[in-house]
């Protein structure tokens, strides 16, 4: 028999009654009533009520105990009365009697109270997470991420993928962040690179003839931290398909992500297939390539309305090629002047110079500052174009297309949740399409690929050496596609470049040689010479699904160990300056300790 325990204080139950029961845990809670002591003892399972009357010479060992401190007891199951039954607790119906009782180790005062949800500083949330993740939301969140990961990997066997294990040290490749380097002892002066993504791997695979892949693996990106990304490291369900299209991969994702989400998640889920939303259409009507789709309003292109307007400030930005977007607000014409004065300010701290609108009252009359400036022919338009009712107002994002967009996107979102339009309880899913296969880089002026360099473009090689101009380039559409779930990228991925000569043309075109695809990427360009298959997949975030699953703002809140803001395990001290036996081993000499020249 098990030394310290016959059962599981969580498991008990009336059933249990009478009986003789050992159970090992933790010191959640005590309370003194008097005659009786009553102690919650909590391991992973659950909590237990145990009672212990004052004059058991058990009662100074227990009394000295600090909460927390670990306690193996012996005692009898007891059914409560009915009056002190707590609905709550999975226990509540029974409780122990305390009959004896170990010491197995004793806590210190704590930085954080387990038993409370209270809220605690970051840092010491994350010094202490040991102890952190004791408390019962946390705890809870650990366990849901792990079912999540157990039920995928079980999923994706029985549709027919198989899993394998890709290298963690290799080399540096295009995926848009940092690279962590590793350095070589063997190989002074080189350094691997810890995989932004398994990328080029999965591909290889495909071309080694295996048919379906798929892996929980760990992805490592040199990026800064926000609410839905970890810094450092995340986890992905990789996945890649040969002889595919890209709604065979849809076909294939979508039954794992609803099962998902249906099983674990506490809202309705949209049925598959989920809605394909196009690139183009989603920026237009949405302000955002990562739609949320619970969010009812949509923006609409109006500048063709102001286009021929009195209101000079759209009319001279217009001839200067801003684009003029509206963004609706239902029901929003009887609204007091502060709330529009609070979405104009919103704005404003958006970057905006302002935010105009129109406000039309039941009878159909438009009000509001910039209302005059439209006769009734255009205010019919506007009316049409942006789907307005009498009652609505209506606000407008004049600007750059990019710019404008964005402020489109931004003003959809505050008044989808301001005016309560958007569903809390629903995961409304969808894939984003046709992305554009190359983009403007502003910054360093010149042509660079948008999503995966790896993807297919539309049309092939006749559609890259076609392409004469900038524009032309920036038309070309690609097979690559996003998963999106209430506003949040589950997942990107994209049907491959297979073919050696479309790659080479496709990376000729934002400067790179014949030579540099062969070095940098010499074995993906030295294993399409030898028969690759059409393939693509996709790579939906763990760390993100569980996130929406379990209602938290913060991906930190489903991560055993995540880091701070800073990039900074404040646990373990990490990272930390190494030794200087580490660094002549490695043939590397620290930047603080380098001499300084004259």
């Amino acid at each position: 028999m098990n030394k310290y325990r016959t059962d599981y204080c969580g498991k008990l139950s009336k059933k249990d009654i009478n009986r003789e029961v050992k159970l090992s845990g933790w010191i959640h809670r005590r309370r003194d009533h008097g005659s009786l002591v009553f102690i919650d003892l909590r391991d992973h399972f659950g909590i237990v009520q145990l009672t212990i009357d004052n004059s058991s010479p058990l009662i100074d060992k227990i009394s000295r105990l600090h909460l927390e401190s670990v306690i193996s007891i012996s005692g009898k199951v007891l059914a409560r009365s009915s009056e002190t039954v707590n609905s709550t607790l999975a226990t509540g119906e029974i409780e122990v009697t305390l009959e004896g009782c170990d010491i197995l180790s004793e806590a210190q005062m704590l930085p954080i109270q387990v038993n409370s949800d209270n809220e605690f500083p970051e840092e010491t949330r994350l010094t202490y997470r040991f102890l952190d993740l004791r408390r019962e939301k946390l705890h809870n969140n650990i366990v849901l991420r792990s079912q999540v990961i157990s039920r995928i990997r079980q999923l994706m066997t029985e549709s027919g993928f198989m899993e394998f294990q890709t290298p963690i040290l290799t080399a540096s490749s295009p995926e848009g962040a940092r690279d962590f380097l590793v350095p070589s002892r063997l190989h002074p002066g080189k350094f691997y690179a810890l995989p932004q993504a398994p990328q080029i791997f999965k591909q290889l695979l495909m071309v080694a003839g295996f048919d379906r892949y798929f892996q929980i693996a760990p992805c490592f990106r040199d990026e800064d931290a926000r609410a839905d990304r970890s810094p450092g490291e995340f986890y992905q369900l990789d996945i890649e398909m040969s002889f595919v299209e890209q709604e065979d991969v849809f076909a294939a994702i979508e039954p794992v992500m609803y099962q998902i989400f249906a099983e674990f998640g506490k809202k309705s889920v949209d049925p598959a297939p989920f809605l394909r939303v196009k690139f183009d259409d989603s920026m237009l009507k949405y302000g955002s390539d990562k739609p949320d789709l619970r969010n009812p309003l949509e923006i609409a292109e109006v500048t063709e309305v102001f286009a021929d307007s009195t209101f000079k400030i759209f009319v001279e930005s217009i001839k200067s090629g801003a684009v003029v977007r509206a963004i609706p607000a239902p029901k929003c014409s009887t609204q007091p002047r502060s709330f529009f004065d609070k979405m104009i300010a919103f704005a404003q701290e958006n970057g905006a110079k302002g935010l105009a609108y129109i406000s039309y009252d039941e009878a159909g009359n438009g009000g509001g500052p910039i209302a005059k400036f439209l006769n009734d022919e255009q205010h019919a338009k506007l009316k049409k174009l942006a789907g307005l009712a009498n009652g609505d107002a209506v606000f407008f994002s004049s600007d750059s297309e990019l710019k404008a967009t964005k402020l489109a996107g931004l003003v959809r979102k505050k008044l989808g949740e301001d005016l309560g339009l958007i569903d809390p309880n629903r995961f409304a899913l969808c894939w984003v399409t046709d992305f554009p296969f190359y983009e403007w880089d502003e910054d360093r002026k010149l042509i660079d690929f948008s999503h995966n360099p790896f993807s297919m473009p539309q049309g092939g090689l006749a559609a890259l050496e076609a392409a004469k101009t900038r524009e032309d380039l920036l038309a070309i559409k690609a097979y690559q596609y996003d998963l999106v779930c209430n506003g949040i990228e589950l997942c990107s991925g994209a049907i491959r470049n297979h073919l050696l000569d479309t790659l080479y043309k496709a990376f000729e075109l934002v400067g790179y040689s014949h030579e540099t695809i062969e070095t940098r990427f010499a074995a993906l360009a030295n294993a399409f010479k030898y028969g690759p298959p059409p393939h693509g997949g996709a790579a939906p975030g763990i760390d993100r699904i569980v996130m929406l699953l379990a209602d938290e703002p913060n991906i930190r809140e489903v991560i055993c160990f995540p880091m701070n803001q800073k990039a900074e395990d404040l646990m373990m001290n990490a990272p930390s300056v190494p030794e200087a036996k580490q660094l002549r081993e490695l043939n590397i000499m620290s930047a603080a300790s380098k001499p300084k020249s004259n």
